[in-house]
């Protein structure tokens, strides 16, 4: 049975300029407790922060803001907006869709190029291995991402990378796992980006077509990297599984994670 994203809470923000937006806070943990509200928040890029969403962001007293776009990804659609008194960390990651590159060939309309890159499977399966490489590759920056949200002065932390769906999803899920968070929690929280209202928006080049979305048959061939798909997070669990044996082991064989540390995490980002 495939697995629904919950409901969007009524209270929830829809902002402007920033996709995909939302508090981590709620998710139980396998002892009982749950994750804090008003700790952790992932979202898409800050590049096309509007002066209302950078006053709800204020308000939640963020003290960081990490960015896993790439120079390619922060070219193509700007740096975050700076906002008061909050620490921009960049620490890039893989990107799945292969940077300004690929998604100049998306914007231009051009659908010949684009069957060749993403037909026939071949778009679900750069999916799949982008999740591998995001976990293989990365152990180093995720080491370094739990480092920082060890420190007090780190938190409240808002993680985010183009679309908050793939390299935010993996490391917000590479932290609930540390604060061992349910694993069908996790999922339904990373499938939540599936909702309509956080997905990530193409607009063509040229202005062919007067709403500025790419042809259908565009849109249809980019559909496996837009959605967040259970097999693709399932990918990620696999690896870490395959690789190190466990969660834990990844936790403290790969990114370094002592059992001090993890404790620590737990304290700052767990409730009873």
């Amino acid at each position: 049975m495939t697995q629904q994203p919950p409901k969007t809470s009524s209270t929830e923000p829809e902002l402007t300029g920033v996709r995909n937006f939302r508090d981590v806070g709620g998710l139980p943990t396998a002892d009982g407790r749950r994750v804090r509200h008003g700790r952790l928040y992932r979202s898409g890029h800050l590049a096309h922060t509007t002066e209302s969403d950078a006053e709800f962001l204020s308000s939640l007293g963020l003290h960081t803001v990490i960015d896993f776009r790439n120079a390619s990804d922060i070219k193509l659609e700007g740096p975050d907006v700076d906002l008061p008194g909050v620490r921009n960390v960049n620490m890039p990651l893989s990107d799945p869709a292969s940077g300004a590159e690929f998604w100049g060939i998306v914007r231009g309309g051009d659908v010949e190029a684009l069957r060749e890159i993403l037909g026939d499977g071949k778009a679900a399966k750069r999916m799949t291995d982008a999740y591998v490489r995001i976990i293989m590759d990365r152990t180093q920056e995720h080491g370094r991402m739990l480092d920082l949200l060890t420190e007090e002065e780190s938190v409240p932390t808002l993680l985010h990378c183009a679309a908050g769906k793939d390299r935010a999803g993996t490391s917000i899920a590479i932290i609930l796992l540390a604060l061992g968070v349910e694993r069908e929690a996790i999922m339904a929280d990373y499938l939540a980006s599936n909702a309509a209202h956080r997905r990530y928006r193409v607009k063509r080049a040229d202005g062919a077509d007067p709403s500025g979305r790419p042809a259908p048959e565009v849109m249809e061939l980019l559909s496996p990297l837009f959605d967040a798909r259970a097999e693709y997070l399932a990918t990620a669990f696999d690896t870490i599984e395959a690789h190190w044996g466990s969660v834990d082991a990844y936790l403290t064989e790969g990114l370094g994670l002592t059992p001090a540390r993890r404790e620590r995490l737990r304290e700052l980002f767990l409730e009873d």
